[in-house]
């Protein structure tokens, strides 16, 4: 696709990224077959060719309007359309360059103003998340329902369903484990320890079993995507850069890795290198965090004869596998958690549409609520339809907006495997 860069945008970092990866777009509308949005509004610029060509225009100089902002606010950042694209476009990159510059261009109505600002302050700030779940936990019954669904019951520690049962309490006590442990970083997150806190402490003890000590380091925070995609990147990358300074003391230690239990947090975390790329202070230091970041299932995956040793038939032996977008799309991971639950006795089921969004897309949900809705009741419908005991995925996001579309419990599959090892 030729392109004839704006003044406002030629030379520039932005400028030359957009420019290539322009470039490479072959009009071929592949992507149009596996996007959520376009498949269910038939519009051309509501699926990503016809949301590059808005690019295209706009960083030509061409009048940027609240349609154009309207388009790419619909946008999920899927990533599938990456995924089925033959001539590799970076569209997810592409379309933050988009937002960014529409951000800076065309006002917003003062109610989105405030709704994006709230969800920008709140929600990757823990010491004010935390509260302020609980208050809308005591208050949950007499809130409506599209509220409601936004606040999670509180959690306890779980155990899964043996033989279809019901969930009940269980002790947190971690087994006994190597003598040499390895010692791995462990993101902690901003939403998650207040709303799925049994996440972080399956995924601390199932690694406990393998011999690996994980560290949360307690200055770290959010990995900076709830403010990357909200429009607000200068604090994005400030929240970037205060986990690299939280994180460097251990890494120049020689710690193994930072695991990261959260597919959403994980995509971002792989793009610290590409963000900071032109900071001459920590370019460097975000190429090496980028360099150690793994996701959880990369890290098991070498782990999986241990894994099977260690593992004991427990009553779950079905469960319906929702892979998120970040994992499949994002980080490119794909098959490992089906193979690894699989080599423990557990059947995993994937639904017809498992490579589509589920709808909840970070705070998509809140922004976008009807086709968020909408995605979500498509996807229940898929997941229920395979029969399984238990819904699983692997991030919090999708996890908190599948349950709030079904009575079957979802939870993470890491808790899935520290159960069949701890019971």
């Amino acid at each position: 696709m030729q392109t004839q860069l704006a003044d406002f945008i030629r030379n520039t970092a932005d400028g030359d990224e957009a420019e290539a990866i322009l470039r490479k777009c072959v009009h071929c509308g592949f992507c149009t077959a596996t996007c959520p949005t376009y498949q269910l509004l038939g519009d051309e610029l509501d699926g990503p060719r016809g949301r590059i060509y808005l690019i295209k225009q706009m960083v030509e100089g061409a009048p940027v309007t609240r349609s154009t902002q309207l388009h790419l606010d619909r946008c999920l950042t899927c990533r599938s359309c990456e995924t089925t694209c033959p001539s590799g476009v970076q569209y997810g990159r592409l379309v933050e360059i988009g937002r960014q510059h529409v951000e800076a261009t065309v006002p917003r109505p003062l109610r989105q103003q405030l709704l994006r600002r709230l969800l920008a302050s709140v929600l990757p700030n823990s010491a004010v998340f935390a509260p302020a779940l609980r208050l809308g936990q005591l208050v949950r019954p007499f809130l409506p329902r599209r509220l409601r669904d936004k606040i999670p019951p509180r959690q306890r520690l779980l155990e899964w369903p043996a033989n279809g049962g019901p969930l009940s309490a269980k002790s947190s006590a971690i087994a006994d484990a190597p003598a040499t442990m390895r010692r791995m970083l462990l993101l902690a997150g901003c939403v998650q320890p207040a709303m799925l806190p049994n996440i972080n402490i399956a995924t601390a003890r199932v690694l406990h079993a393998l011999g690996i000590e994980s560290v949360i380091e307690p200055e770290a925070g959010c990995c900076g995507a709830i403010r990357l995609h909200l429009g607000y990147r200068a604090e994005a990358l400030d929240d970037v850069r205060r986990n690299i300074d939280a994180w460097w003391p251990h890494v120049e230690a020689g710690i193994d890795a930072i695991v990261i239990n959260a597919s959403g947090c994980g995509a971002t975390v792989k793009e610290y290198g590409h963000l900071l790329r032109n900071d001459p202070e920590y370019a460097e230091k975000a190429r090496r965090i980028t360099e150690l970041s793994r996701d959880i299932a990369e890290v098991l995956s070498g782990y999986e004869a241990e894994l099977a040793g260690l593992a004991r038939r427990r009553g779950v032996h079905t469960v319906a596998f929702h892979p998120p977008c970040t994992l499949q799309h994002g980080l490119q991971i794909r098959g490992i958690v089906e193979h690894l639950l699989t080599t423990l006795g557990v059947e995993t089921r994937l639904p017809v549409d498992s490579h589509l969004c589920c709808g909840s897309a970070g705070t998509y949900s809140v922004t976008q609520p009807g086709l968020s809705y909408t995605l979500r009741d498509r996807k229940v419908k898929n997941l229920e339809a395979l029969e399984p005991q238990v819904i699983v995925s692997a991030n919090v996001g999708c996890i908190a907006h599948l349950q709030s579309g079904t009575s079957m419990p979802v939870g993470h599959w890491i808790e899935l495997v520290e159960h069949l090892i701890y019971g």
